[in-house]
Protein backbone atom coordinates (compact mmCIF):
# COMPACT_ATOMS: atom_id res chain seq x y z
CA UNK A 1 0.00 0.00 0.00
CA UNK A 2 1.20 2.98 -0.81
CA UNK A 3 1.38 6.10 1.65
CA UNK A 4 -2.39 7.96 1.61
CA UNK A 5 -3.80 10.70 3.31
CA UNK A 6 -4.88 10.03 7.09
CA UNK A 7 -7.95 11.65 6.45
CA UNK A 8 -8.20 8.95 3.19
CA UNK A 9 -7.32 6.15 5.51
CA UNK A 10 -10.43 6.73 8.13
CA UNK A 11 -12.69 7.58 5.15
CA UNK A 12 -11.86 4.25 3.58
CA UNK A 13 -12.49 2.91 7.17
CA UNK A 14 -16.07 3.59 6.79
CA UNK A 15 -15.81 5.80 10.29
CA UNK A 16 -16.92 8.90 8.59
CA UNK A 17 -15.93 11.60 5.67
CA UNK A 18 -12.37 13.00 4.90
CA UNK A 19 -13.87 16.57 6.30
CA UNK A 20 -15.11 14.64 9.45
CA UNK A 21 -11.34 12.70 10.13
CA UNK A 22 -9.85 15.94 9.61
CA UNK A 23 -11.84 17.44 12.93
CA UNK A 24 -10.99 14.21 14.72
CA UNK A 25 -7.23 15.02 14.07
CA UNK A 26 -7.23 19.01 15.12
CA UNK A 27 -9.30 17.78 18.31
CA UNK A 28 -6.35 15.03 19.16
CA UNK A 29 -8.53 12.32 18.39
CA UNK A 30 -6.58 10.23 16.20
CA UNK A 31 -3.02 8.46 16.35
CA UNK A 32 -0.87 7.02 14.29
CA UNK A 33 1.64 4.80 15.88
CA UNK A 34 1.31 6.30 19.54
CA UNK A 35 1.57 9.48 18.31
CA UNK A 36 -0.70 13.03 17.24
CA UNK A 37 -0.48 13.82 13.80
CA UNK A 38 -1.25 16.54 12.14
CA UNK A 39 -3.70 16.96 9.58
CA UNK A 40 -2.63 16.33 5.96
CA UNK A 41 -0.03 13.46 7.61
CA UNK A 42 0.29 10.33 5.42
CA UNK A 43 0.08 6.57 6.65
CA UNK A 44 0.48 3.20 5.45
CA UNK A 45 -0.82 -0.35 5.69
CA UNK A 46 1.84 -0.81 8.52
CA UNK A 47 1.16 2.45 10.42
CA UNK A 48 -1.15 2.14 13.55
CA UNK A 49 -4.20 4.21 13.19
CA UNK A 50 -6.12 4.13 16.08
CA UNK A 51 -9.46 6.96 16.85
CA UNK A 52 -10.12 7.22 19.85
CA UNK A 53 -7.62 4.47 21.32
CA UNK A 54 -9.55 2.16 18.71
CA UNK A 55 -7.65 0.64 16.46
CA UNK A 56 -8.65 1.24 12.82
CA UNK A 57 -8.66 -1.26 10.43
CA UNK A 58 -9.44 -1.41 6.79
CA UNK A 59 -10.35 -4.32 4.47
CA UNK A 60 -11.09 -4.00 0.68
CA UNK A 61 -14.73 -4.64 0.18
CA UNK A 62 -17.99 -3.92 -1.97
CA UNK A 63 -19.61 -0.62 -1.49
CA UNK A 64 -23.27 -0.05 -0.35
CA UNK A 65 -25.35 2.81 -1.52
CA UNK A 66 -29.12 3.46 0.15
CA UNK A 67 -31.59 5.67 -0.54
CA UNK A 68 -33.56 6.52 2.80
CA UNK A 69 -36.76 8.71 3.21
CA UNK A 70 -35.65 9.98 6.31
CA UNK A 71 -38.92 11.28 8.85
CA UNK A 72 -38.73 14.73 10.66
CA UNK A 73 -37.17 14.40 14.33
CA UNK A 74 -33.84 12.05 12.97
CA UNK A 75 -30.42 14.09 13.23
CA UNK A 76 -28.58 13.23 10.61
CA UNK A 77 -25.25 12.67 12.08
CA UNK A 78 -22.84 9.68 12.41
CA UNK A 79 -22.43 10.22 16.38
CA UNK A 80 -24.00 7.17 17.63
CA UNK A 81 -24.11 8.44 21.21
CA UNK A 82 -26.29 11.14 20.09
CA UNK A 83 -30.29 10.24 20.14
CA UNK A 84 -32.02 9.79 17.08
CA UNK A 85 -29.60 9.30 15.19
CA UNK A 86 -29.49 8.51 11.43
CA UNK A 87 -26.60 5.66 11.81
CA UNK A 88 -29.04 3.88 14.94
CA UNK A 89 -32.25 4.89 12.46
CA UNK A 90 -31.10 3.00 9.58
CA UNK A 91 -29.49 -0.14 11.97
CA UNK A 92 -27.57 -1.32 8.62
CA UNK A 93 -25.26 -4.02 9.53
CA UNK A 94 -22.30 -2.51 8.27
CA UNK A 95 -20.69 1.41 8.70
CA UNK A 96 -22.17 3.61 6.40
CA UNK A 97 -22.25 7.72 6.59
CA UNK A 98 -24.83 10.24 5.45
CA UNK A 99 -24.10 12.45 1.89
CA UNK A 100 -24.60 16.11 3.35
CA UNK A 101 -27.23 16.32 6.10
CA UNK A 102 -30.89 17.26 6.14
CA UNK A 103 -31.79 19.11 9.34
CA UNK A 104 -33.88 17.67 11.46
CA UNK A 105 -37.25 19.44 10.91
CA UNK A 106 -37.19 17.96 7.62
CA UNK A 107 -37.59 15.14 5.47
CA UNK A 108 -37.22 13.28 2.64
CA UNK A 109 -34.34 11.53 0.13
CA UNK A 110 -30.84 11.09 2.05
CA UNK A 111 -27.90 8.90 0.40
CA UNK A 112 -25.99 6.79 2.55
CA UNK A 113 -23.07 4.91 2.16
CA UNK A 114 -19.44 3.38 2.80
CA UNK A 115 -17.68 5.00 -0.54
CA UNK A 116 -15.82 8.05 0.58
CA UNK A 117 -14.69 9.23 -3.34
CA UNK A 118 -18.58 9.48 -4.04
CA UNK A 119 -19.37 11.19 -0.55
CA UNK A 120 -16.71 14.10 -1.21
CA UNK A 121 -17.47 14.70 -5.07
CA UNK A 122 -20.84 14.82 -3.99
CA UNK A 123 -20.82 17.24 -1.24
CA UNK A 124 -17.90 20.16 -2.93
CA UNK A 125 -20.33 22.84 -3.90
CA UNK A 126 -18.42 23.78 -7.00
CA UNK A 127 -20.06 20.11 -8.10
CA UNK A 128 -23.62 21.64 -8.79
CA UNK A 129 -25.61 19.05 -8.14
CA UNK A 130 -28.99 19.35 -8.31
CA UNK A 131 -31.09 18.41 -5.39
CA UNK A 132 -35.31 19.07 -5.18
CA UNK A 133 -37.72 20.20 -2.40
CA UNK A 134 -41.46 20.32 -1.75
CA UNK A 135 -42.04 23.44 0.59
CA UNK A 136 -44.81 24.66 2.33
CA UNK A 137 -45.31 27.85 4.39
CA UNK A 138 -47.49 29.41 6.62
CA UNK A 139 -49.36 31.93 4.61
CA UNK A 140 -50.13 32.53 1.15
CA UNK A 141 -47.38 32.71 -1.71
CA UNK A 142 -47.34 34.47 -4.49
CA UNK A 143 -45.32 35.51 -7.80
CA UNK A 144 -43.34 37.80 -6.27
CA UNK A 145 -42.12 35.66 -3.75
CA UNK A 146 -40.96 32.92 -6.68
CA UNK A 147 -39.03 35.43 -8.34
CA UNK A 148 -37.10 36.98 -5.37
CA UNK A 149 -36.41 33.21 -4.35
CA UNK A 150 -35.69 32.06 -7.55
CA UNK A 151 -33.40 35.47 -7.95
CA UNK A 152 -31.52 34.81 -4.89
CA UNK A 153 -32.14 35.66 -1.40
CA UNK A 154 -29.57 37.59 1.01
CA UNK A 155 -28.66 34.94 3.91
CA UNK A 156 -25.56 34.73 5.71
CA UNK A 157 -23.89 37.31 4.53
CA UNK A 158 -24.00 36.35 1.03
CA UNK A 159 -26.91 36.37 -2.15
CA UNK A 160 -27.76 32.89 -2.91
CA UNK A 161 -27.32 31.29 -6.16
CA UNK A 162 -30.28 32.01 -8.46
CA UNK A 163 -32.89 28.61 -8.33
CA UNK A 164 -35.78 27.22 -9.86
CA UNK A 165 -38.80 27.81 -8.31
CA UNK A 166 -42.18 27.19 -9.43
CA UNK A 167 -45.64 27.28 -7.53
CA UNK A 168 -47.43 24.45 -6.06
CA UNK A 169 -50.56 25.81 -4.20
CA UNK A 170 -51.54 28.50 -2.14
CA UNK A 171 -48.97 27.79 0.71
CA UNK A 172 -46.41 25.12 -1.32
CA UNK A 173 -43.73 25.75 -3.70
CA UNK A 174 -40.79 23.58 -5.24
CA UNK A 175 -37.10 24.67 -5.53
CA UNK A 176 -34.17 22.84 -6.74
CA UNK A 177 -30.47 23.62 -5.38
CA UNK A 178 -27.64 23.54 -6.33
CA UNK A 179 -25.67 24.99 -3.28
CA UNK A 180 -25.68 23.24 0.28
CA UNK A 181 -25.83 26.73 3.15
CA UNK A 182 -26.77 25.57 6.55
CA UNK A 183 -30.74 25.53 6.52
CA UNK A 184 -31.01 27.54 3.19
CA UNK A 185 -34.54 26.91 1.85
CA UNK A 186 -35.74 28.30 5.70
CA UNK A 187 -33.62 31.34 5.75
CA UNK A 188 -34.56 32.42 2.16
CA UNK A 189 -37.92 32.22 3.62
CA UNK A 190 -37.65 33.75 6.61
CA UNK A 191 -35.83 36.68 4.96
CA UNK A 192 -38.75 36.93 2.71
CA UNK A 193 -41.13 37.20 5.89
CA UNK A 194 -42.17 33.60 5.80
CA UNK A 195 -42.28 30.44 7.82
CA UNK A 196 -41.22 26.71 6.60
CA UNK A 197 -44.44 24.14 7.95
CA UNK A 198 -43.04 21.57 6.24
CA UNK A 199 -39.84 20.72 3.78
CA UNK A 200 -39.35 17.32 1.87
CA UNK A 201 -36.41 16.55 0.03
CA UNK A 202 -37.82 14.57 -3.31
CA UNK A 203 -34.56 14.25 -5.73
CA UNK A 204 -30.44 14.43 -5.64
CA UNK A 205 -29.60 15.00 -8.80
CA UNK A 206 -30.73 12.01 -10.76
CA UNK A 207 -32.43 9.75 -7.41
CA UNK A 208 -35.79 10.20 -6.61
CA UNK A 209 -37.70 9.47 -3.48
CA UNK A 210 -40.78 8.02 -5.55
CA UNK A 211 -42.06 4.60 -3.86
CA UNK A 212 -39.97 4.47 -0.86
CA UNK A 213 -42.35 4.75 2.59
CA UNK A 214 -41.47 6.78 5.13
CA UNK A 215 -38.64 6.02 7.55
CA UNK A 216 -37.87 3.12 5.25
CA UNK A 217 -34.37 2.89 2.86
CA UNK A 218 -33.01 0.66 -0.32
CA UNK A 219 -30.26 -0.20 -2.17
CA UNK A 220 -29.41 1.52 -5.33
CA UNK A 221 -29.86 -0.10 -8.21
CA UNK A 222 -26.86 -0.98 -10.45
CA UNK A 223 -28.26 1.42 -13.17
CA UNK A 224 -28.15 4.64 -10.65
CA UNK A 225 -25.03 3.60 -9.50
CA UNK A 226 -23.58 3.67 -13.23
CA UNK A 227 -25.25 7.09 -13.49
CA UNK A 228 -24.20 8.71 -10.53
CA UNK A 229 -20.21 7.59 -11.36
CA UNK A 230 -21.11 9.15 -14.57
CA UNK A 231 -22.52 12.72 -13.18
CA UNK A 232 -19.79 12.94 -10.80
CA UNK A 233 -16.45 11.64 -13.21
CA UNK A 234 -16.01 15.30 -13.32
CA UNK A 235 -16.52 16.29 -10.08
CA UNK A 236 -13.15 17.33 -7.91
CA UNK A 237 -12.63 16.52 -4.62
CA UNK A 238 -11.53 18.74 -2.01
CA UNK A 239 -7.75 17.29 -1.68
CA UNK A 240 -7.75 16.71 -5.77
CA UNK A 241 -9.03 20.36 -6.56
CA UNK A 242 -6.01 21.89 -4.68
CA UNK A 243 -3.66 19.44 -5.66
CA UNK A 244 -4.79 20.55 -9.18
CA UNK A 245 -3.87 23.92 -8.82
CA UNK A 246 -0.50 23.39 -7.32
CA UNK A 247 0.61 20.53 -9.93
CA UNK A 248 2.90 21.60 -12.47
CA UNK A 249 1.74 20.32 -16.41
CA UNK A 250 4.75 17.84 -16.25
CA UNK A 251 3.15 16.50 -12.75
CA UNK A 252 0.75 12.99 -13.42
CA UNK A 253 -2.31 13.42 -11.80
CA UNK A 254 -2.99 10.56 -9.16
CA UNK A 255 -3.57 6.98 -10.60
CA UNK A 256 -6.58 5.31 -9.28
CA UNK A 257 -7.06 1.78 -8.33
CA UNK A 258 -9.64 -0.49 -9.59
CA UNK A 259 -11.81 -1.34 -6.76
CA UNK A 260 -15.04 -4.04 -6.50
CA UNK A 261 -18.31 -3.35 -7.88
CA UNK A 262 -21.05 -2.06 -5.63
CA UNK A 263 -23.61 -3.95 -3.79
CA UNK A 264 -26.92 -3.33 -5.74
CA UNK A 265 -30.63 -4.49 -6.10
CA UNK A 266 -30.02 -6.91 -8.10
CA UNK A 267 -31.15 -10.61 -8.61
CA UNK A 268 -28.86 -12.84 -6.62
CA UNK A 269 -29.18 -11.84 -2.51
CA UNK A 270 -31.41 -8.92 -3.76
CA UNK A 271 -32.50 -6.81 -0.45
CA UNK A 272 -36.45 -5.64 -0.06
CA UNK A 273 -37.46 -2.60 -2.07
CA UNK A 274 -39.35 -0.86 0.06
CA UNK A 275 -42.71 0.18 -1.53
CA UNK A 276 -42.03 -1.83 -4.55
CA UNK A 277 -39.32 -0.08 -5.89
CA UNK A 278 -38.88 0.17 -9.60
CA UNK A 279 -35.84 -2.00 -10.71
CA UNK A 280 -34.53 -0.05 -13.28
CA UNK A 281 -33.78 2.88 -11.53
CA UNK A 282 -35.52 6.04 -10.36
CA UNK A 283 -36.21 8.75 -12.42
CA UNK A 284 -35.82 12.10 -11.60
CA UNK A 285 -38.17 14.27 -10.25
CA UNK A 286 -39.80 17.02 -13.07
CA UNK A 287 -37.74 20.86 -12.82
CA UNK A 288 -39.74 22.71 -15.62
CA UNK A 289 -38.82 21.92 -18.83
CA UNK A 290 -35.58 19.89 -18.07
CA UNK A 291 -34.26 17.16 -20.17
CA UNK A 292 -34.02 14.02 -17.95
CA UNK A 293 -30.38 12.78 -17.69
CA UNK A 294 -29.29 10.05 -19.94
CA UNK A 295 -28.85 6.84 -18.82
CA UNK A 296 -25.62 5.35 -17.53
CA UNK A 297 -22.87 4.58 -20.41
CA UNK A 298 -21.36 0.67 -20.87
CA UNK A 299 -17.66 2.02 -19.82
CA UNK A 300 -19.42 3.85 -16.76
CA UNK A 301 -20.06 -0.15 -15.35
CA UNK A 302 -16.61 -0.39 -13.69
CA UNK A 303 -18.35 1.66 -10.73
CA UNK A 304 -15.57 2.00 -8.36
CA UNK A 305 -15.93 0.47 -5.04
CA UNK A 306 -14.74 1.58 -1.94
CA UNK A 307 -12.78 0.64 0.99
CA UNK A 308 -14.59 -0.21 4.51
CA UNK A 309 -13.63 -1.54 8.06
CA UNK A 310 -14.41 -1.02 11.60
CA UNK A 311 -13.19 0.29 14.77
CA UNK A 312 -11.60 -3.04 16.02
CA UNK A 313 -14.28 -3.78 18.95
CA UNK A 314 -16.27 -1.16 18.13
CA UNK A 315 -18.49 -2.37 15.05
CA UNK A 316 -22.25 -2.41 16.03
CA UNK A 317 -24.32 -5.18 15.92
CA UNK A 318 -27.13 -5.28 12.58
CA UNK A 319 -29.76 -6.96 11.31
CA UNK A 320 -27.67 -10.09 9.29
CA UNK A 321 -29.49 -9.85 6.74
CA UNK A 322 -30.52 -6.95 4.05
CA UNK A 323 -34.00 -5.05 5.19
CA UNK A 324 -35.96 -2.35 3.68
CA UNK A 325 -37.33 -0.78 6.70
CA UNK A 326 -35.22 1.22 8.93
CA UNK A 327 -35.35 0.95 12.97
CA UNK A 328 -38.25 2.49 14.16
CA UNK A 329 -40.20 2.56 10.49
CA UNK A 330 -43.18 0.78 9.22
CA UNK A 331 -42.46 -2.76 7.44
CA UNK A 332 -44.77 -3.34 4.26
Amino acid sequence: MEPIRLNKFISDAGICSRREADKLIEHGRVTVNGNKPEVGAKVTAKDKVRVDGNLVQVDAVEPVYLLLNKPKGIETTTDTSQRDNIISFTNYPERLFPVGRLDKDSEGLIILTNDGDIVNKILRAGNKHEKEYVVTVNKPIDEDFVEKMSGGVAILGVNTRKCFVAQEGPNKFRIILTQGMNRQIRRMCEALGYEVQTLQRTRIMHLSLNKIPLGQWRNMTEREVEELQRLVAGSTKTEEGSAAKKRTPDTPAPVRSNKPKPKTGGAAGRPARAGGAPKGGSKGAGAGKREKPKAGSASARGSRGASKGSIAGGRGKGASGRSGTAKGGKRR
